[in-house]
């Protein structure tokens, strides 16, 4: 069970090796459960998730590694906000955005998570550190309820059903 508590809406949190089949497994459970929360597999913000998820867990095992450690993937469903966190055990190299190059095969990751993230970040931890990005969910389309959010109206993409903080074990 998780040790924090999250107040308000939903939250998955899973640590993996740090490994490409980690990273690779991080990405598959992030949709799996934002499709158990109601964002169906397919859509826009699945995708969107996805591949922030793909770009920071790399980063996690390219950039992060310190052998014999995991890092840990963590989504909070907020009012109007996803937050996907990534937290590695490397503190002392923090992410940058490199200058794109003409013919470059890499290095353009936190790119297309600053262009798909409504704002993203690095944060310390004890051991470690912790990127961040949020996507926004538009408020007419979901609205909170005590315990979490619950689906408008009309149906939406970013509709999220769960009542409680869970963590899901592998």
């Amino acid at each position: 069970m998780n040790a924090e508590i999250t107040l308000v809406g939903a939250e998955f949190v899973q640590r993996f090796s740090a490994t490409r089949r980690g990273a690779r497994l991080a990405r598959r459970l992030a949709v799996h459960q934002l499709d158990a929360w109601g964002v169906p597999y397919g859509s826009e913000l699945s995708g969107d998730v996805a591949l922030i998820v793909s770009e920071l867990a790399a980063n996690a095992v390219l950039h992060g590694l310190v052998p014999g450690r995991d890092f840990e993937l963590r989504l909070v469903a907020l009012a109007g906000t996803l937050r996907i966190e990534v937290s590695d055990a490397r503190g002392e190299r923090e992410p940058e955005v490199r200058p794109s190059r003409p013919g470059a095969e890499s290095g353009f990751g936190l790119h297309l998570v600053g262009a798909l993230a409504t704002s993203w970040g690095v944060k310390d931890r004890v051991v470690g550190k912790t990127v961040w990005a949020e996507l926004s969910c538009p408020q007419d389309r979901c609205a909170t309820q005590a315990g979490g959010m619950v689906p408008p109206a009309n149906e939406g993409v970013c509709s999220v059903y769960l009542s409680e903080s869970r963590s899901t074990g592998i």
